[in-house]
């Protein structure tokens, strides 16, 4: 049970976080930031992850499968997260939000897909 809470506590309270500053009307930014960049940001954030969670925390359980559902639950999350916003007093949903969110979860899944690919490599080579 501790293992499970250690693997998908994280994604789940990003979520929650997530879920948190979407139901405020001006959600705090720091300075410099724009709402594409945080949202960027936090989901590629999310996707890795998810991709640790659903790789069993293991860069030898990292899968170009796993990566796409860590991908495809981002993305969804992301859409469900802007048709919330639609319920809050003056935020709107935004499509461009949902493509910053899947640009940022794809940039995660890339860069853990290449170290995955490589932390395998030098795996192998010891091996021989």
């Amino acid at each position: 049970m501790i293992r499970f809470l250690a693997l998908w506590g994280p994604p789940v309270a990003l979520m929650a976080l997530i879920f948190g500053l979407s139901s405020m009307s001006k959600p705090p930014l720091p300075d410099g930031v724009s709402d594409h960049t945080a949202h960027f940001a936090a989901y590629a954030l999310l996707s890795a992850l998810l991709v640790r969670a659903l790789a069993g925390g293991r860069w030898a359980g990292m899968t170009w499968g796993r990566a796409a559902r860590a991908w495809g639950i981002s993305v969804l999350y992301g859409a469900s997260d802007e048709l919330h916003q639609g319920l809050v007093p003056g935020r709107f949903p935004s499509v461009d939000d949902v493509v910053a969110d899947a640009l940022g979860a794809a940039a995660a899944v890339a860069v853990l897909g290449a170290i995955a690919a490589l932390v395998a490599r030098r795996r192998a080579g010891r091996a021989v």
